[in-house]
């Protein structure tokens, strides 16, 4: 048994060692975060007392959670784009009901094109999970004297007994021990609840005021519920074991995830959902009570729509017609008598008897011809007549005609 055990134990070593390998990056922020506040925050408060260490780890949370606002951004709009492809995954499982393989690749195949991810949700809870776990190992060691880095080294005694409310934050609802291990229970307790209600609240707001009735079935449902029950279930049970700052931690987080949550459902509802009547109700009664229009500037209304269409009301500018040498005029001339045939067309076809007959058109035609040649090549169209005969020449004549007589 002991020759068999001993590889084993070698495996688990091995793979602590990497955990530690991989989480020692995180220790080191999660403690350089605490003291960076708790210095900050003992200006004004006791060093060694509960509520600094307790307000650098909400301070942590703040940080944590600001830098997981564009997650939180994606995780808005991904869940805008799964509530809008419903009726999409509505028609494909019709269509591929009976094939779960190809009802599959239809569906990946959607997500693909569209750019969404169905579980983005939990993107924002994933990535916090390293860092709740890096401050959970970090208070754990405070509450035996011990650091993971020398960032703690001269504060670890100071974190191991700071208190609130009698309780020690660095204790567990079930390894309390000492004098105050009933208030570390009752605190303990006080938390479990206060972080599993907001967790609860967050997401049955967003179910209840955010979500279309089309969303509220298929996977993204199933989704839904499952951060609306299981989550909250496994914190409940989990919070036993957590110290008093690893629920401090979630709490604040929580309460961050709500107001965040509160803001977008309040100013930016998606279509279709009664936070978006709300806000088109409080729209109009706005209207109303600065004497506009009920509809002006209330999205999805005939109002709005002719707002954005003519924000521009003001006239066309008159373009000036260009100035044309007389060479332009006279090469432009007969386009411009051509479209002027063609635009009266239906007057020139009412008076037939000033429409030239075909017989004259050459003699005209000819005619204008003879009008546009310069004055020094007038006629060399014409037939040359032969020139005059001299003096000479005419008794020449004369005497040939007198001889042959």
């Amino acid at each position: 048994m002991t020759l068999l055990a001993i590889p084993g134990l070698a495996v688990w070593d091995g793979i602590v060692d990497l955990f530690n390998t991989v989480m020692t990056p995180l220790y080191w922020a999660v403690s350089a975060l605490l003291v960076g506040w708790h210095w900050l925050l003992s200006q004004v408060l006791d060093p060694n007392g509960g509520w600094a260490w307790a307000l650098s780890i909400a301070g942590l949370t703040i940080v944590i959670r600001t830098l997981l606002i564009p997650l939180f951004v994606r995780q808005i709009r991904s869940s805008r784009n799964m509530q809008l492809l419903q009726p999409k995954m509505k028609e494909l499982q019709k269509k591929y009901g009976h094939d779960r393989e190809k009802l599959g690749q239809e569906m990946m195949k959607l997500y693909k094109e569209t750019g969404t991810n169905p579980f983005s949700s939990c993107l924002p809870l994933l990535l916090q999970s390293p860092i709740f776990l890096a401050l959970f190992r970090v208070l754990d060691y405070a509450s035996k004297g011990k650091t993971h880095s020398s960032i703690m080294d001269p504060h670890v005694q100071s974190l191991q007994h700071a208190k609130i409310f009698g309780a020690e934050i660095s204790q567990t609802f079930l390894k309390a021990n000492g004098d105050g291990a009933g208030n570390v229970k009752v605190v303990a307790i006080v938390l479990i609840i206060l972080m599993t209600a907001t967790m609860f609240t967050t997401q049955l707001q967003l179910m209840r005021k955010n979500m279309p009735k089309e969303a509220l079935t298929g996977q993204a449902a199933q989704m839904q519920k499952i951060m609306l029950y299981v989550f909250p279930i496994f914190f409940l049970i989990g919070g036993f074991n957590f110290p008093i700052g690893v629920l401090i931690y979630w709490f604040v987080s929580n309460v961050w995830t709500m107001g965040q949550q509160f803001y977008v459902i309040r100013r930016n509802p998606a279509p279709g959902t009664p936070a978006y009547d709300a806000m088109q109700a409080r729209k109009r009664e706005a209207n109303v009570r600065h004497g506009r229009s009920a509809d002006e500037g209330v999205p999805g209304t005939a109002d709005a729509e002719t707002d954005t269409d003519t924000t521009d009301r003001r006239p066309a500018q008159r373009q000036q017609p260009k100035r044309q040498s007389r060479s332009d005029r006279k090469t432009t001339g007969p386009a411009g008598g051509g479209a002027a045939a063609s635009d009266n067309g239906q007057a020139s076809s009412s008076a037939p008897e000033d429409t030239p007959r075909p017989q004259d058109t050459p003699k005209k035609t000819q005619a204008g011809a003879a009008k546009k040649q310069p004055a020094g090549k007038k006629g060399t169209g014409a037939k040359r007549q032969p020139a005059a005969k001299s003096a000479a020449q005419k008794k020449a004549a004369q005497k040939r005609s007198g001889g042959s007589r």
